[in-house]
């Protein structure tokens, strides 16, 4: 393990310091009967001082591997998952089964999973929505914090942030997405007024930014954490080397100039569509 530790932030309101990067529920872990490769990949990000760990019900075995791997260690990680069912019923059904999977009593934090459009808050903000399954498992002490997650729209994320006081964003972004419905643009400034801690994701998308002729992951990753009001950005791996990898960048992390981002995005621009493929059409 190495005796440098990797750079740590506050969380927003939370209060948790967390490392820089955090390990992704994807990657490997988004498989099904792949322990053996996954496994590994969890217990990497623990020997090397990684203290926030991503999920979902939607990410296949993911959850499964989690609670096989963190074993003693789970009180030492900050551990956050989702509901993408938008009904408090659902949700709690959701709550249950993936506490038990992860082997745990209670998670750090509890998010709105992919929030699209707005037929989808008017769900989960009208009578018997998920966000009843969300204030009173927070009230029951099975979650900690709550938030919301999305990478299609910003108005829409925008829009949940004005109907309920979250505490955390996990949101789209990369150096590509300034070029059309930019994140960075409209909803990092309203996270920041309202003291949201930001989580960065799709930071090199799913790979497709990676390459010759655009970035390097050393570039992608520094990208993310060098814009305003960020926390941590996580990372999907599918291997021990490749937590060792943006273990590697993480600490040796310095902040990028604004010329140095712009360059960046503008390495992007010819096919930027492409690297904002979940983004909803223009």
């Amino acid at each position: 393990m190495p005796s440098d530790p990797i750079p740590r932030r506050k969380l927003g309101r939370t209060g948790f310091e967390s490392t820089i990067f955090g390990l992704g529920g994807e990657g490997v872990l988004r498989t099904y009967g792949r322990e053996e490769e996954a496994v590994p990949v969890i217990r990497a990000a623990l020997d090397r001082g990684v203290n926030y760990f991503d999920s979902a019900p939607a990410y296949d075995g993911c959850l499964d591997y989690l609670g096989a791997a963190l074993g003693t260690k789970r009180r030492e990680v900050f551990l956050a998952s989702k509901t993408h069912d938008r009904t408090r019923a659902g949700s709690f059904r959701l709550l249950n089964d993936l506490l038990q999977r992860l082997h745990t009593d209670y998670l750090d934090l509890w998010q709105l999973h992919d929030l699209r459009t707005r037929a989808d808050l008017d769900h989960i903000f009208g009578r018997g929505g998920a966000i009843e399954a969300l204030t009173q498992a927070k009230a029951q002490g099975r979650v900690r914090y709550l938030g919301i997650t999305g990478h299609h729209d910003p108005e829409i994320l925008l829009e949940a942030m004005r109907r309920f006081d979250f505490d955390t964003l996990l949101v789209a972004l990369n150096a590509a997405d300034v070029h059309g419905l930019s994140f960075i643009k409209h909803v990092l400034p309203e996270a920041a007024q309202r003291g949201l801690g930001v989580i960065a994701m799709k930071v090199a998308a799913h790979g497709a930014l990676i390459g010759p002729g655009r970035l390097t992951m050393q570039e992608a990753l520094s990208y993310a954490l060098s814009l305003e009001g960020v926390s941590l950005a996580v990372v999907g791996c599918f291997t021990p080397d490749e937590v060792s990898q943006n273990c590697r960048i993480a600490r040796a992390f310095q902040p990028l100039s604004a010329e140095e981002r712009q360059e960046l995005e503008a390495r992007t621009a010819p096919v930027a569509a492409q690297f904002c493929y979940y983004k909803k059409p223009a």
